[in-house]
């Protein structure tokens, strides 16, 4: 096989993996009845929003109102008419997160026990609901958010933090619309589709704490502003739990999650006479030890020791972290270091092809999904100069795979299902 047409095969398996989550294929099953008396409003936050509230109006049959946020630049092909839209930052929230949490709680205000709320919930929705309890500055909050995700966290201890300092988050939404029936319609973005993690919880009960937050700032070493200490002992910001009532009689539904988008890809290398292997459906932790638990896998295919033949592939899905290590840190994400970390474990094995990309078309900040690897990737960096451990030193894989023309650039694919990781391995 050509090595265009094994790249040709990693990004349309990449496509399939993000198809299946497209709001647009999975929505449909899950749209409710019109109310018999009341209104149906609808809100909501994430990368996956407006795409998710476009297709919302599409299959709808009845009147609705509503808003939602998104970030910036998804903003989807088919967007909402009746749903407003409203755009802002991530992952450091900015003021438009904050001020489209304000919109969305005064409509929630509004509702009654005759209407109906659907709230359209995707990955992202934690740093676009940003809005500070009492007390806290929208600066400090930043500044925090910011710690965190140098950190090298992972979503559920950065969300736990998140949870007890944002109004909306961590059953916030539910709070603000007591009294009527709540319908969350979900995509999943993280390892085990716990509602309470999947942006934070906003329409579900909390089972973490004040407690469990200031734990994880001690675990990572985090000095945050005062104020942020002080609401974090102030019991009067902690989540309405497991056994709140606020709770009684709403609906929780899981459009789609990274299993069903991993099955997928699967199925497109059956169909492809190419036997897929998922090393791990759930992957977390940090990049690095991911990439490499990858590598000595490979390794061990390649030498006949794992009871694979080839050609195979090898996918994995999950959510790994970062931790910033160099005081002035390059540019790159999760997905491009973990390329750039499995591209030196390889060592430039031969027959080995791979693919490294976020599901919402963005790997951290850059403009970018991810990286692709091939077997000649090493020399070409050598002939260039550049040096691989020098770019991990600096967290700056995106250079490194940029000026290789090994970057992958979607664009936002309007959905958020975590990530996925393919190796393709020739005879």
């Amino acid at each position: 096989m050509k090595q265009d047409d094994a790249l040709k095969l990693l990004r349309d398996s990449f496509d399939v993996f993000a198809a299946r989550a497209l709001p647009g294929n999975c929505i449909k099953p899950y749209i409710p009845d019109v109310p018999k008396a009341g209104r149906l409003i609808v809100v909501g936050a994430g990368k996956a929003a407006a795409a998710m509230a476009g297709a919302f109006e599409t299959y709808y049959d009845g009147q609705l109102e509503g808003a939602v946020i998104t970030r910036y630049g998804f903003g989807a092909p088919v967007m909402p008419k009746r749903i407003r839209v409203i755009e802002a930052a991530h992952p450091l929230p900015d003021r438009a997160g904050q001020n489209g949490v304000q919109e969305i709680f005064a409509l929630l205000r509004t509702a009654g026990p005759d209407d109906v709320v659907v709230a359209l919930v995707s990955g992202g929705g934690s740093s676009l609901l940003s809005a500070p309890v009492h007390g806290v500055d929208f600066s400090e909050l930043q500044n925090l958010n910011r710690l965190l995700l140098r950190s090298g966290a992972d979503i559920t201890e950065m969300n736990i933090v998140r949870k007890h300092l944002n109004l909306a988050l961590g059953g916030g939404l539910a709070k603000a619309c007591a009294g009527a029936k709540m319908i969350t319609l979900a995509i999943s973005d993280v390892v085990g589709d716990d509602p309470s993690i999947i942006a934070s919880g906003p329409t579900v009960a909390d089972p973490s704490t004040l407690t469990d937050a200031l734990g994880v700032l001690r675990k990572y070493e985090i000095s945050p502003a005062p104020s942020i200490l002080a609401a974090l002992k102030n019991d009067e910001n902690e989540t309405a739990g497991p056994d709140d009532p606020i709770f009684d009689g709403h609906d929780y539904h899981l459009i789609a999650t990274p299993k069903q988008s991993l099955d997928a890809a699967a199925a497109f290398w059956r169909d492809h006479a190419i036997e897929p292997y998922i090393l791990g459906a759930e992957m977390d932790g940090d990049t690095n030890l991911c990439a490499m638990r990858h590598v000595d896998f490979i390794h061990r295919v390649l030498e006949g020791k794992a009871g694979i033949s080839r050609p195979c592939v090898i996918l994995s899905g999950g959510e790994t972290t970062v931790k910033i290590t160099h005081e002035s840190p390059g540019q790159g994400g999760p997905n491009s270091q973990f390329m750039l970390q499995a591209a030196q474990g390889l060592g430039g094995a031969a027959q080995v092809y791979g693919l490294a990309c976020d599901s919402d078309g963005i790997d951290g900040i850059g403009d970018h999904a991810g990286a692709i690897l091939t077997p000649d990737i090493l020399k070409k960096a050598r002939d260039k100069g550049l040096q691989a451990n020098e770019y991990m030193a600096m967290n700056d894989s995106y250079a490194f795979f940029d000026a290789l023309d090994c970057l992958v650039r979607t664009g936002p694919t309007y959905t958020n299902v975590n990530d996925y990781r393919a190796f393709l391995i020739l005879p």
